[in-house]
């Protein structure tokens, strides 16, 4: 398992967040966003969206699985895009 803490550049709302669930569900692994103590799927946009993920919000990422380093890359990518 990998967790990494991530402050996002970029607010989640519909179309990103559709967008993000779309990147997690390439992966394998079993993906989770946390923020403070709510922890939900990646990979569900009722979840990311539950999530009101702000602009300069921090987020908990994890991953478990084959290609648990490759998601969490790719997901922190997407998240501090600009």
């Amino acid at each position: 398992m990998i967790s990494r803490s991530i402050q996002v550049s970029a607010s989640l709302d519909a179309r990103p967040a559709a967008l993000f669930v779309q990147t997690a569900s390439q992966f394998a692994s079993s993906i989770h966003l946390t923020i403070e103590n709510k922890k939900i799927n990646a990979k569900s946009i009722m979840g990311v969206i539950s999530l009101g993920v702000l602009d300069g919000q921090n987020v908990l990422i994890s991953a478990e699985g084959k290609d648990e380093v490759q998601a969490v890359d790719k997901l922190e990518k997407f998240l501090c895009a600009e």
